[in-house]
């Protein structure tokens, strides 16, 4: 099928039944094939983008619950009309019939294909990211006010376990058998027990603070931040300020004039809503400067600490998310082990909580850089009774902290403590102790997502990874609106869209996307020129690049391409400022996720720092460049030599998982 020189949503789910058509063969009759069509034209004329944004998804999701056993799929509950004599969708029931039964519920033997090919048409447009509207930006705000209110409810509870525990002498205690009916209280013991353990020799103090890369509620930008006008004298008692926010004594001395003007306002943290998906945004509560300051250093401590502690390295993740989604895989091929998944995790754990279970010298820590209140967007200022919403660099690393504490002290035995893998929000447990797990993380206030949580079946999904029977059957989800008018990002994102469906057999798709691209953008490099730029997977000879030249420096070809660059801004600062940046930020490369097998020359090489340039965030534009082929490494796994980018080895060994 000839590509489109335009391109529309449409156009784009019509390409992707195509595909679908092509790869199941004599399952469409022609007939059938028209009638699909024609039911995609006539929905989304009725009801717009949201019958691909909210329609299908929804689909989809009841879908996946039929998938993990956890009900029957029924269409008619979702707006879509039923085959005769079946609970099945008519729309796509060529290709459900292959893994549902008529009544809704899965067949013994499903096909696999067919999983991935219903999953990549529900959740195409799942993460379209289109303007959201007033009424969606109140239901967030709302909802994160409710949460406030709903964490008063267990506030009450975890005091009173708080004030029993201080009146034990807890570190002599020896460990207790946990069963489904022992208390939380005793619960509780046994996890502050474990936390004072894993930080028994942790020093909270020895810590190097850094700005972070994000907003900050004072809204000073990068080169403004190492000039302090305001540090709360709730950080200073516990930070004090010639330690800590200068990059020496002399650098303290030599300030001295601008102390005085230094104010000591306990400032309130700043909701800011972000793009989500085509659901409505994100809600995110950027910290002052100065508690961003201490966070940033005391939560990159913590993970350094938890990823290097024998008890926990095993167990919590920060920076890889391979064994998660190693574990979503291995659940699904042998139903062994079950991903849960926290809804609204981070403004779900309370500082309560948190004063239960943290040892008392982390504890005066982790108080003095939080933010008691953040302001919303109406101006109104909203007491926290959670710990830190998202947004505050001790969110998650707090969060997971917290999860892996309670579900280790609530294991039975010592093979269910080891398979507990905690990325966040992301949970995966033995499946013999997930209902038990879940019970036991809602009685200290949090709330498992139930609908997301896997627990039977041989569906899973973690950290991404959406596995069936063992299967990658992650979909490719679209967020970057289409433009037909030349922009940065929508022609890096919409070449890795066509690249990633290309490689799922989704030609037509990738023709169309790709065809669309050379209408508004011209000649683009193709990935087997080896260049280091956007490129597609498959690109005809008269739409490559054709000016080149010969660099006798390097004696290397070279290509002139469109390349992507982000505009830097220079802005001097003061010495003692400049050196400041040197010592917070040359110390640790940041900014590279570590995964497993990759080299560690590359993240532990030492990053090139200009202290006087600056990037415009949110901000990118357009180059040309001469680029020459380079050789791009590909992380393999060691056992099945499987590119890493197709999916995690199953084979990755963890410690305890079999």
């Amino acid at each position: 099928m000839a590509p489109y020189n335009s391109l529309d949503e449409f156009n784009i789910i019509a390409a992707s039944l195509h595909d679908v058509f092509v790869m199941f063969g004599d399952a469409f009759s022609i007939t059938q094939r028209r009638n699909t069509l024609e039911k995609v034209s006539s929905r989304c004329t009725a009801e717009g983008l949201s019958f691909l944004t909210k329609s299908l998804p929804k689909l989809g999701k009841a879908f996946d619950k039929a998938l993990s056993g956890y009900a029957k799929l029924n269409s008619i509950e979702h707006r879509f009309d039923p085959m005769p004599n079946s609970k099945l969708p008519r729309f796509l029931g060529e290709l459900f019939s292959l893994v549902l039964q008529p009544d809704g519920g899965l067949l013994p033997q499903p096909n696999i294909q067919a999983v991935g090919a219903i999953r990549q048409l529900c959740y195409l447009f799942y993460k379209y990211e289109l303007p959201y509207s007033a009424e969606q930006e109140n239901a967030v705000i709302s909802q994160f006010i409710k949460t406030e209110d709903d964490l008063s409810t267990v506030q009450g509870t975890l005091e009173s376990i708080r004030g029993a525990l201080l009146n034990e002498s807890s570190t002599y205690i020896r460990r207790r058998k946990i069963s489904s009916e022992s208390s939380t209280v005793e619960v509780a013991r046994e996890a502050k027990i474990l936390l004072s353990r894993v930080f028994s020799s942790f020093d909270p103090y020895n810590i190097t603070p850094r700005h972070g890369p994000g907003a900050v509620a004072t809204k000073q930008r990068l080169w403004e931040k190492f000039r302090w006008t305001n540090i709360s004298a709730n950080i200073t008692k516990t930070y004090p300020l010639d330690a800590y926010f200068y990059a020496s004594m002399d650098h303290f001395t030599d300030d001295l004039s601008s102390l005085e003007k230094i104010m000591e306002l306990d400032l309130p943290a700043r909701v800011v809503l972000v793009p989500k998906d085509s659901r409505g945004p994100r809600l995110i509560s950027c910290e002052p400067v100065d508690y961003q300051w201490i966070q940033q250093g005391l939560g990159q401590a913590i993970v350094d600490w938890l990823e290097a502690n024998p008890i926990t390295k095993w167990n919590i993740h920060f920076t890889d998310q391979v064994p998660n989604q190693c574990g979503a895989l291995l659940g699904s091929k042998t139903g062994r082990y079950a991903t849960l998944d926290l809804k609204e995790a981070s403004d779900r754990i309370s500082l309560s909580l948190v004063r239960l279970l943290f040892p008392e010298h982390l504890l005066r820590c982790l108080e003095s850089c939080r933010t008691s209140a953040t302001e919303l967007p109406n101006g109104d200022i909203q007491k926290l009774k959670k710990f830190a919403p998202m947004g505050s660099s001790l969110c998650f690393p707090v969060l997971a902290t917290v999860v892996w504490a309670i579900l280790t002290a609530s294991a039975p035995d010592e093979d269910t403590r080891e398979s507990i893998l905690v990325y966040g929000d992301d949970v995966i447990v033995p499946t013999a102790f997930a209902e038990d797990a879940m019970k036991r993380l809602e009685s200290f206030g949090l709330l498992v997502n139930r609908d997301k949580s896997c627990t039977s079946g041989l569906f899973r999904e973690s950290c991404g990874t959406d596995a069936f029977k063992g299967v990658n059957v992650t979909p490719v989800r679209l967020r970057t609106v289409w433009s037909s008018t030349p922009s940065p990002e929508v022609y890096t994102s919409w070449i890795s869209y066509a690249n990633s469906l290309r490689r799922r057999q989704y030609y037509t798709t990738y023709e169309r996307i790709a065809g669309a691209l050379h209408h508004i953008y011209g000649r683009i490099p193709a990935t087997d020129m080896c260049l280091t730029c956007p490129s597609l997977d498959d690109v005809p000879e008269d739409k490559r690049p054709v000016i080149q030249r010969t660099n006798h420096d390097l004696q290397k070809r070279q290509w002139k391409v469109r390349d992507i660059t982000t505009p830097t801004l220079v802005k001097d600062m003061t010495g003692w400022s400049m050196l400041l940046r040197v010592f917070t930020e040359k110390l640790r490369p940041s900014g590279y996720p570590q995964r497993s097998g990759a080299s560690s020359e590359f993240y532990n090489k030492e990053r090139t720092l200009s202290v006087s340039q600056y990037t415009r965030r949110s901000t990118t534009k357009f180059t040309w460049k001469w680029k020459s082929a380079e050789k791009l490494n590909c992380t393999l796994c060691e056992h099945s030599k499987t590119c890493r980018m197709t999916g995690p080895c199953l084979f990755t060994p963890l410690r305890g998982w079999r």
